[in-house]
């Protein structure tokens, strides 16, 4: 009895010190006991390894639950996965809504770039198997294992990562399929209910973080969109706000008075940089801001800016914002701005808008130009036309600047080359500086200036416009209101000014500008009313101031000398004096009328003049 007492101790003493089957069954007691014992011992290795196996995933839990990021979650899924089982090889499949199939996202263990690549039907191998089913399976022999449908992709993938022994089971939560969870080995082996039971408690513990932390991302996701869609939206409204408070202030600046000057100083204040106006030609309008460019910055920008405006489009070129202003369909000059890095929605709007109105407000100086244009036209019209009630046009032209009381010249321009007669009347005028009327009058330009020199006048408008316009200009006048036949004179000088600037054509002096008294005998013929006497004295006056002063007879020894066939000889015998006498006369006659006049047609110009003189005297 006491050996019984002492054997059932030590058995027990043995249980509780945790020693193993083998030692329990190497004592030498009742075998019966010694049975009991060791089922008693793997009830207890069975308890403890479940606790360590609760402990593991309630450890598994814990740090689940404190990651966020999921390439973080699905990699500690897996390698826990492994630990857990004690396996070669752990992966993790999630399914793919789009292509309806499973696709390899994480791997613990892993060794092939193939295997870490694959996807998996529905139906497919043992994994495609747990995604159709939504049910666990393993098997100790893939390979030799004839319940799954085996693939030539996916046995290479398994082959090539040598895999043997697999289990998989699905990640499900609340009937939503999320994806497969796998454990494996590289040699046979089978797998017990328990480990099949450990490896889905996992699973389970994974699909419900994957799907949480999903939701968190999502989550995010949504929150950063609603962010910056709110961010984009107070953006918006605040940019529709300072679009409607420049255009505001532009519009406030029309109300004003104010011209596009005004309207580019606002928009580099509310943009900063610099700003230019152009008209079509590409010329300056206004300038605005700091540095604008200039010199040959500013041609090298014009140049860029020709033909590559796009409508009423805002554009970049080079380092400059470029928008075209219109208005009726017409170009009417362009906008640039500069040293402006970057625009916003609302600063492309401010310079649209800029650009609306400064359109708006050219169009409006142009219409105004236009009426007043129209108004001298019809003055100027009046004036030449002989017809009208000067003394309604009179007190209209001194509103306008030009005193008809005083000298004035008429000035035509004709012979224009392509130029509109709306241009060429707008080049005239800003030749001659504003001062005088202009007008146009059968189609070509009419100028009514203050001053007596006519030929002088219509000369230097003509070299004035020869830089933009080839033209020729004729000129007549002076006349004034104080002669008392004004209308009259003035129908006559524009019929003389006209005929004047076609004989400078006629005669080869296209683009040139005169008068008909610089047109010596040529002036005679296309004068309305010849001046024969100014004629003559302009050529042969100096012969008769020293004749009449001398009591010598230059006049008549030149007279000889012409109808003698130019030689001195013969006229010494019509003048009955010696040939040396006649000589020194000539001589004398070349220091009062200069050198040259014996060319045939200074000669011409000489013998005119005699003529003339005689038909006066008779």
């Amino acid at each position: 009895m006491h050996d019984d007492v002492d054997a059932g101790t030590r058995l027990l003493e043995l249980l509780a010190s945790g020693a193993s089957a083998a030692d329990l069954a190497a004592l030498d007691v009742d075998p019966h006991a010694r049975d009991l014992a060791i089922r008693i011992s793997g009830a207890f290795d069975v308890q403890r390894r479940r606790e360590q196996q609760l402990a593991a995933l309630v450890d598994t839990a814990g740090e689940l639950a404190s990651m966020s990021d999921p390439s973080v979650v699905l990699d500690a899924i897996v390698r826990r996965a492994r630990a857990l089982m004690g396996t070669d090889v752990a992966y993790l499949t999630l399914f793919d809504h789009d292509r309806g199939d499973t696709y390899m996202r994480a791997t613990a263990g892993s060794v092939s770039a193939q295997f870490q690549v694959v996807r998996l039907a529905f139906g497919a191998g043992l994994g495609g198997l747990v995604a159709q089913s939504h049910k666990p399976y393993w098997t100790a022999d893939y390979f030799a294992d004839a319940r799954f449908r085996h693939t030539h992709l996916i046995d290479g993938a398994v082959g090539d990562e040598g895999l043997v022994a697999i289990c998989g089971t699905p990640l499900i939560v609340k009937d939503e399929f999320v994806g497969v969870l796998f454990a494996s080995n590289r040699t046979p082996r089978p797998f017990t209910h328990d480990e099949v039971a450990l490896l889905g408690s996992l699973a389970a513990l994974a699909a419900v973080t994957i799907v949480q932390v999903r939701a968190v991302e999502e989550s995010s996701r949504t929150l950063a969109a609603l962010s910056e869609a709110t961010e984009r939206a107070s953006q918006y409204a605040a940019g529709i706000e300072r679009a409607a408070a420049a255009h505001d202030r532009f519009a406030e600046i029309v109300l004003e008075g104010g011209g596009v000057d005004d309207l580019t100083e606002a928009l580099i204040q509310l943009l900063g940089g610099w700003a230019l106006l152009l008209d079509p030609d590409g010329a300056p309008r206004s300038i605005a801001g700091e540095a604008p460019p200039t010199g040959d910055r500013l041609l090298e920008l014009q140049r860029r800016v020709e033909g590559g405006v796009d409508g009423r489009r805002l554009s970049r070129i080079g380092d400059a914002w470029v928008i075209g202003i219109a208005a009726a369909g017409e170009p009417i000059g362009c906008l640039v701005i500069g040293d402006v890095s970057a625009m916003d929605d609302s600063d492309e709007r401010t310079v649209e808008r800029a650009a609306v109105v400064t359109a708006l407000v050219l169009l409006g100086e142009r219409n105004r130009a236009e009426a007043r244009q129209q108004q001298r036209t019809d003055l100027v019209s009046g004036l030449v036309s002989g017809h009208a009630d000067l003394g309604l046009l009179l007190p209209a032209a001194r509103s306008l600047g030009l005193d008809l009381r005083e000298p004035t010249c008429l000035l035509a321009v004709v012979g224009a080359d392509t130029a509109t007669p709306r241009s060429l009347v707008l080049a005239v005028n800003a030749a001659l500086g504003g001062q005088g009327l202009v007008g146009e009058v059968e189609g070509h330009v009419v100028a009514l200036v203050p001053g007596g020199e006519a030929g002088s006048a219509a000369g230097d408008l003509a070299h004035r416009l020869s830089r933009s316009h080839c033209v020729t200009v004729g000129a007549a006048g002076p006349v004034s209101e104080v002669r008392g036949t004004l209308g009259a004179d003035l129908q006559a000088a524009h019929t003389e000014a006209i005929r004047t600037a076609e004989a400078l054509v006629a005669l080869g002096r296209k683009g040139d500008g005169a008068a008909a008294a610089d047109l010596g005998f040529a002036g005679l013929i296309v004068g309305t009313k010849p001046e024969v006497t100014a004629y003559v004295q302009s050529v042969l006056g100096p012969l008769d101031d020293y004749d009449g002063a001398r009591g010598t007879d230059l006049v008549g020894t030149l007279e000889a000398y012409f109808l003698a066939g130019s030689s001195p000889r013969h006229a010494a015998t019509r003048l009955h004096v010696h040939t040396n006498t006649v000589a020194q006369r000539l001589e004398r006659i070349t220091r009062l009328v200069g050198d040259g006049w014996q060319s045939p047609e200074r000669a011409l110009e000489l013998q005119l003049a005699l003529r003339l003189r005689h038909l006066i005297a008779s």
